[in-house]
């Protein structure tokens, strides 16, 4: 079993900053792309930013130069560096990653079970 569990999430003031962590665990045999989801109430869950097994990242337009995604391969780990957070940030963020959990299965996404950003004064 693969489990992805996130960390980080909080209420924050407008122009502060929050860091969130998730980290894979279970039968893994290799991962692809991570990746981070969020979905705010009434609207659909949306594509927040994304980094491949090489590095290669992506961002939606409204959060590029303010947020930032890593990954840390030997921990199995993605994150998400949030600077100058906006109310317009608020949402649950979910993590994805496609994993593999042994050489015979084939690769497939795992989400997390999402945590709660606030951004409000």
């Amino acid at each position: 079993q693969v489990q992805l569990v996130e960390s980080g999430g909080g209420l924050v003031q407008p122009g502060g900053s929050l860091r969130l962590s998730c980290a894979a665990s279970g039968s893994i045999f290799s991962i692809n792309a991570m990746g981070w989801y969020r979905q705010a109430p009434g609207k659909q869950r949306e594509l927040v930013a994304s980094i491949t097994s090489d590095g290669s990242t992506m961002y939606a337009d409204s959060v590029k130069g303010r947020f930032t995604i890593t990954r840390d391969d030997v921990k199995n780990t993605v994150y998400l560096e949030m600077n100058s957070l906006k109310a317009e940030d608020t949402a649950v963020y979910y993590c994805k990653s496609t994993i593999r959990p042994n050489k015979f299965i084939p690769y497939r996404d795992y989400w997390g079970q999402g945590t709660q950003v606030t951004v409000s004064s």
